[in-house]
């Protein structure tokens, strides 16, 4: 053998060239070379092209959404077009009229259906009896609800009981005193308010 350096692209192609004259592979080599030259040229060609659609895109306004929206819906119509997909609809189609023709599935409707009917009344008597406890509750008045004694003792109205406290103190403060002249807001005593105040 003579030491010439191999190129791993022709050793990989000589099993498939043996039985080929050197004239029937040199001939294929160059058919070979112009197809992968075409393809180069074509792969050019068509992102051009494709740069020229987004520009004309873009300037009518569409988007590449309104493309893949497009591209899907035209899938989807080839799809429901298709023989696998036509034999696919029959075959569900026989098998859920199978399946609701089933004993099994009128039992379990039927049940689901008492189970339901069942609910609905648990849920009306609950409804009602609801009704009937916030009735009850409202037709005690407030007066009565305001007496009690744990209402009285509670924080809340302690503190609402001190700040009705504190306002009327500010409001009938000077009558208590025997004036019927109320304090002025600006803190002055010397100008009482008219008498036609509403309060």
């Amino acid at each position: 053998m003579m030491d010439v350096p191999v190129d791993t692209g022709v050793a990989a192609r000589t099993p498939a060239a043996e039985g080929l004259t050197e004239a029937e592979e040199e001939e294929l080599r160059a058919e070979l070379a112009k197809v992968e030259e075409e393809i180069v040229t074509l792969r050019q060609v068509l992102a051009a092209k494709e740069r020229h659609c987004g520009e004309l895109k873009r300037k009518l306004g569409l988007s590449a959404l309104d493309g893949l929206r497009q591209n899907l819906s035209k899938s989807w119509h080839d799809v429901q077009g298709s023989s696998a997909y036509m034999k696919t609809s029959e075959k569900l189609g026989e098998w859920n009229e199978k399946v609701t023709q089933s004993d099994l599935y009128k039992k379990t409707q039927e049940t689901l259906s008492q189970a339901g009917q069942k609910t609905s009344a648990a849920l009306s008597t609950v409804g009602s009896a609801i009704s009937r406890k916030l009735g009850d509750m409202s037709s005690y008045s407030i007066r009565h609800s305001i007496s009690m004694p744990a209402m009285r003792n509670s924080a809340t109205f302690k503190s609402l009981e001190d700040h009705v406290g504190t306002i009327k103190s500010k409001v009938v403060g000077g009558r208590e005193n025997g004036s019927d002249n109320l304090p002025s807001p600006t803190g002055s005593d010397d100008k009482p308010l008219p008498d036609h105040a509403p309060f």
